[in-house]
């Protein structure tokens, strides 16, 4: 299995973001925006926001004279003994985040050794999770994750996962077209979330973003009632740029 996309916008900012933590991390006595801006070749306007995400998720702390040093949630994640429980603990306070902001019931997933796997998530009683009623490793064709994932292999890739499982229709609106899903598929903007609308469960909306860190294929996704499909637009962008500082607390 090959990666299909050239890296997605958040894989950029969250490769830029490890620029700006290695140049922070190099100055012990602290390193202002100007001397970021000259070891990193990133734009003002675009460390001005980089920096803003990285002090609100906790990497840097900036110093009474405006300089930035290396934050507490760098410091926990340095141990490589708790490294995979504090970024377990961290994703799932940000799932929990998410949730709340955007009012709906959010999922992070992987693609792993030809399977989608559901690592963590986050709902509530207002913000309930998709049921499961028919397994997500069998309805890749189906469903908002499913779909993400199988946009960030190659073709042989979207190919061998789907002659391992049927695309069988779930609802009235499920594609069944290997040919048809696969246009789509190629042609799915990886920039561009992906969406479900009705076509694994009647009564229910999804999207998915990719987040790809490595060889490592990723997606952070979404649930909403189809009653509240209107919002379903605005949610996916709030997932879009959300996905940088996931991506980021898995890439350290």
């Amino acid at each position: 299995m090959a990666l299909k996309h050239e890296p997605t916008t958040p894989y950029h900012s969250a490769q830029e973001a490890l620029r700006v933590l290695e140049t922070v991390a190099h100055g012990s006595s602290g390193v202002t925006d100007t001397e970021i801006a000259r070891h990193t070749g990133i734009p003002p306007e675009r460390l001005t926001a980089l920096l803003r995400m990285l002090r609100r998720e906790g990497y840097v702390e900036q110093i009474a004279d405006g300089a930035y040093v290396t934050g507490e949630t760098l410091a926990r994640l340095g141990s490589a003994r708790h490294r995979e429980q504090a970024v377990r603990d961290k994703l799932q306070r940000a799932l929990d985040r998410l949730r709340d902001s955007v009012g709906a019931a959010v999922y992070m997933s992987r693609y792993v050794d030809g399977e989608i796997s559901i690592t963590q998530y986050a709902d509530s009683p207002a913000a309930p999770k998709v049921n499961e009623w028919v397994d997500f490793r069998s309805s890749a064709h189906a469903t908002a994750i499913g779909k993400s994932l199988l946009t960030q292999l190659d073709h042989a890739g979207r190919r061998d996962h789907l002659a391992r499982h049927k695309m069988a229709r779930l609802t009235s609106r499920t594609i069944t077209s290997d040919r048809l899903l696969l246009s789509r598929l190629e042609a799915q903007p990886p920039t561009v979330p992906v969406l479900d609308l009705q076509e694994y469960a009647i009564g229910t909306v999804c999207a998915a973003v990719p987040i790809t860190a490595g060889s490592s294929v990723g997606c952070l996704a979404l649930s909403l009632p189809v009653e509240h499909a209107h919002r379903l637009r605005r949610a996916a962008d709030a997932l879009n740029r959300h996905a940088a500082p996931m991506l980021l607390s898995m890439a350290i």
